[in-house]
Protein backbone atom coordinates (compact mmCIF):
# COMPACT_ATOMS: atom_id res chain seq x y z
CA UNK A 1 0.00 0.00 0.00
CA UNK A 2 1.54 3.39 -1.18
CA UNK A 3 1.46 6.23 1.95
CA UNK A 4 0.17 9.43 0.86
CA UNK A 5 2.64 11.58 2.37
CA UNK A 6 0.67 15.08 1.69
CA UNK A 7 -2.36 13.46 3.80
CA UNK A 8 -0.99 14.43 7.31
CA UNK A 9 0.79 17.31 6.20
CA UNK A 10 -3.05 18.65 4.80
CA UNK A 11 -3.79 17.01 9.05
CA UNK A 12 -1.84 19.62 10.77
CA UNK A 13 -0.90 22.61 8.19
CA UNK A 14 -4.75 22.58 6.31
CA UNK A 15 -3.06 25.04 3.30
CA UNK A 16 -0.42 23.35 3.02
CA UNK A 17 0.92 24.37 -1.05
CA UNK A 18 1.29 21.19 -3.03
CA UNK A 19 4.19 21.87 -4.92
CA UNK A 20 6.18 22.71 -1.56
CA UNK A 21 5.08 19.39 -0.67
CA UNK A 22 6.37 17.32 -3.26
CA UNK A 23 9.56 19.00 -3.20
CA UNK A 24 10.01 17.98 0.71
CA UNK A 25 8.74 14.41 -0.63
CA UNK A 26 11.59 14.76 -3.32
CA UNK A 27 13.85 16.07 -0.95
CA UNK A 28 13.43 13.00 1.50
CA UNK A 29 13.34 10.84 -1.82
CA UNK A 30 14.62 6.99 -0.55
CA UNK A 31 14.33 7.21 3.44
CA UNK A 32 10.70 7.12 2.55
CA UNK A 33 10.91 3.50 1.41
CA UNK A 34 12.74 2.68 4.83
CA UNK A 35 9.11 2.38 6.98
CA UNK A 36 11.71 3.73 10.23
CA UNK A 37 13.33 5.99 8.30
CA UNK A 38 10.18 7.63 7.13
CA UNK A 39 9.09 8.35 10.99
CA UNK A 40 10.80 11.34 13.45
CA UNK A 41 10.69 10.14 17.16
CA UNK A 42 10.91 12.85 18.87
CA UNK A 43 11.79 11.08 22.26
CA UNK A 44 15.12 9.52 20.51
CA UNK A 45 17.98 12.48 21.08
CA UNK A 46 20.02 11.10 18.31
CA UNK A 47 16.77 11.83 15.85
CA UNK A 48 16.03 15.19 16.88
CA UNK A 49 19.68 16.14 17.08
CA UNK A 50 20.11 14.19 13.25
CA UNK A 51 16.84 16.89 11.96
CA UNK A 52 18.87 19.75 13.53
CA UNK A 53 21.90 18.90 12.14
CA UNK A 54 21.07 17.52 8.78
CA UNK A 55 17.77 19.22 8.00
CA UNK A 56 17.57 22.36 9.56
CA UNK A 57 21.68 23.57 9.59
CA UNK A 58 22.46 21.87 5.88
CA UNK A 59 19.45 22.16 4.24
CA UNK A 60 17.28 25.51 5.48
CA UNK A 61 21.21 26.90 6.46
CA UNK A 62 19.87 27.84 10.00
CA UNK A 63 22.77 28.91 11.82
CA UNK A 64 20.99 30.16 15.22
CA UNK A 65 22.18 27.87 18.19
CA UNK A 66 21.37 24.59 18.84
CA UNK A 67 18.85 25.44 21.75
CA UNK A 68 16.76 27.53 19.59
CA UNK A 69 16.86 24.64 17.09
CA UNK A 70 15.64 22.39 19.59
CA UNK A 71 13.08 25.17 20.77
CA UNK A 72 11.86 25.06 17.04
CA UNK A 73 11.72 20.80 16.73
CA UNK A 74 9.84 20.43 20.10
CA UNK A 75 7.32 22.66 19.40
CA UNK A 76 6.60 21.03 15.85
CA UNK A 77 6.75 17.87 17.95
CA UNK A 78 4.46 19.46 20.38
CA UNK A 79 1.56 19.76 17.20
CA UNK A 80 1.78 15.89 16.65
CA UNK A 81 0.20 15.24 20.35
CA UNK A 82 -2.00 12.07 19.59
CA UNK A 83 -0.32 11.36 16.67
CA UNK A 84 1.72 8.15 16.60
CA UNK A 85 3.32 8.32 12.90
CA UNK A 86 4.53 11.15 12.87
CA UNK A 87 5.99 11.40 9.15
CA UNK A 88 9.18 12.66 8.19
CA UNK A 89 7.59 14.83 5.24
CA UNK A 90 5.53 16.39 7.61
CA UNK A 91 7.93 17.69 10.47
CA UNK A 92 10.43 18.71 7.57
CA UNK A 93 7.37 20.77 6.32
CA UNK A 94 6.16 22.13 9.55
CA UNK A 95 9.64 23.25 9.89
CA UNK A 96 9.97 24.72 7.15
CA UNK A 97 6.87 26.85 7.68
CA UNK A 98 7.89 27.50 11.20
CA UNK A 99 11.44 29.08 9.67
CA UNK A 100 9.46 30.70 6.51
CA UNK A 101 11.49 28.13 4.30
CA UNK A 102 8.86 26.96 2.48
CA UNK A 103 9.98 28.00 -0.93
CA UNK A 104 13.27 26.03 -0.63
CA UNK A 105 11.05 23.31 -1.69
CA UNK A 106 9.47 25.36 -4.94
CA UNK A 107 10.80 24.04 -8.67
CA UNK A 108 12.82 26.40 -9.63
CA UNK A 109 11.38 28.33 -12.39
CA UNK A 110 13.61 27.65 -16.14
Amino acid sequence: MAVDWAEQVKKLAPNADDEVVAGIIRHCGIALQSADASLVSFGDKTETDRVRDSFLKKKLGRTEDDATLDAAIKAVGEKFKGINRRQRPTVYYLLAEHFDQLDLFRKKAK
